[in-house]
């Protein structure tokens, strides 16, 4: 199969006997002098291409062989590094018909083939069908294997690889050095982190990996690697894209150290591999993100509750509700962090009593710019435990009611506790009574911070009046 995209030039109409005064040319990665990637998380690359060949003067088929199986062919871009003014492109096709038995019988149904027998002898026959095979000899129907298949020749069309094929006109024969730049799917990246917590919950180890993962059916051998972080919109129209990643592939070269340089472009970051590094087809590598130790960490104990609970007269809505634990950590260079985080799963460790790092949970975190927070959601408390109890619900009007809770924390740990308790209040509220201190930090959020202490247990009480 043959996709055809005629380049608008203004050479006008070129004659047919001067399309084909020169021979192909293959162009092949052993021609390669450098290669440039740069991924997005969404499944997307761009790849730029450069090789050198000494094309012929006139009129030419230039074969660009080795690029991704999953390319766009619309987003095609090819231009001389050498004489951008020499070669003008009078059309550019991508060939992906590939080869494989399949396809070599399908172009020869209706043919003569040769099929030949254990002795060497052989008949002469007419393919008929694939399926099957079913060949017709001597008149006679034949179905099944009924010898060794042999072809006369190869078709035309058939690639063995995925090839970009363009017709030049080359003003003078020299070298030419080429870049042919492209999106194409079937490769991505993310990133993960592992935090290591110390006895106490208060400092980390925090490492950051970046896993790439390469489907696109092409091996980018040395590539200077770029990789964007950011919620990118993708419209239909891919030429859009094809012009997004362009720009972030002009951005500054890779140094010869190994890790990866952050830098702000458009309302994304770009993150640039100093060195170089080889990404095979089907083949998933990491390489090391950020490392940074001695992270100041925050656990936060968080009691919830509804806006539900109070417009009816509940009782205990949830007996021994869960506490959630939470880590936090601000990302700023106090912190020995300060650099744009990529979104990725984060992964948590923490010694026991004999040194061996255990799993304590997991969480995603979004794309986090410096000195902003970073919240880990680690689970559930298993010695920090609550519950809430309605003690009163009354309505006092049409549209005003009051609502008393009691929220009694229990602590089963040998040290103190701190639970944050959030209450999201519905309507036009006002507290009428309150044991502990509290903070309106939002339109419709009550929070109290209430001190549990070792082994024991705390009782918060409260009453509000709602209007709807």
């Amino acid at each position: 199969m043959r996709t055809r995209l005629i380049a608008l030039t203004l050479l006008g109409v070129f004659a047919t006997s001067e399309v084909a005064l020169a021979a192909p040319l293959g162009v092949t990665r052993e021609d390669q002098k450098d290669v440039m990637v740069t991924v997005y998380n969404g499944n997307l690359g761009l790849v730029k291409d450069v090789r050198e060949a000494r094309f012929p003067a006139g009129v030419t088929e230039i074969q660009f062989m080795d690029v991704a199986a999953q390319i766009d062919p619309t987003t095609v871009h090819l231009k001389s590094l050498t004489d951008p003014a020499g070669i003008r492109i009078l059309e550019q096709n991508y060939e992906y018909d590939l080869l494989t038995s399949q396809k070599l019988m399908e172009k020869y149904v209706g043919k003569k083939v040769r099929l030949y027998q254990g002795d060497g002898t052989f008949h002469d026959a007419t393919l008929l069908s694939t399926n099957g095979p079913i060949f017709e000899i001597n008149g006679q129907i034949h179905m099944g294997h009924y010898g060794r298949l042999v072809l006369p020749s190869l078709p035309e069309n058939l690639v063995a690889q995925p090839t970009l094929v363009w017709l030049l006109r080359n003003q003078a024969a020299r070298p030419q050095r080429v870049e042919a730049s492209y999106l194409t799917g079937g490769i991505t990246w993310k990133a993960d982190y592992v935090m290591v917590l110390d006895a106490a919950d208060t400092l980390s180890d925090l490492t950051g990996w970046v896993t790439i993962d390469n489907k696109s059916g092409a091996t980018y051998r040395n590539a200077a690697l770029k990789l964007v972080a950011g919620d990118v919109h993708r419209a239909q129209d891919r030429r859009r894209d094809a012009r997004v990643l362009e720009l972030a592939a002009k951005s500054a070269a890779a140094d010869a150290s190994r890790e990866f340089k952050s830098e702000g472009f458009f309302e994304y970051h770009l993150y640039t591999l100093d060195g170089r590094t080889t990404i095979k087809d089907n083949q998933t590598k990491q390489l090391s993100l950020m490392a940074a130790a001695e992270v100041p960490v925050v656990k936060h104990l968080m009691y919830w509750g509804a806006q539900d609970y109070y417009r009816n007269a509940y009782g205990m809505p949830i007996s021994n509700q869960k506490v959630a634990v939470y880590l936090e950590v601000k990302n700023s260079k106090e912190n020995r962090l300060g650099i744009p985080l990529p979104k990725g799963k984060i992964r948590v460790y923490k010694a026991d009593r004999s040194g061996s790092q255990q799993f304590i949970g997991e969480d995603w975190i979004d794309h986090t710019p410096k000195d902003e927070r970073v919240k880990i959601k680690m689970g559930d408390a298993f010695d920090v435990v609550g519950s809430r109890t309605q003690k009163d619900w009354k309505k006092i009007a049409g549209s005003l009611y009051e609502v008393e809770w009691e929220i009694s924390l229990r602590n089963h740990k040998k040290e103190d506790q701190a639970v944050t308790v959030i209450e999201p209040v519905p309507g036009d509220w006002q507290v009428l009574a309150s044991t502990h201190p509290y903070e309106k930090v939002e339109a419709h959020t009550l929070r109290y911070q209430i001190p549990v202490p070792r082994e024991g247990a705390a009782k918060l009480t409260y009453r509000v009046r709602i209007r709807y």
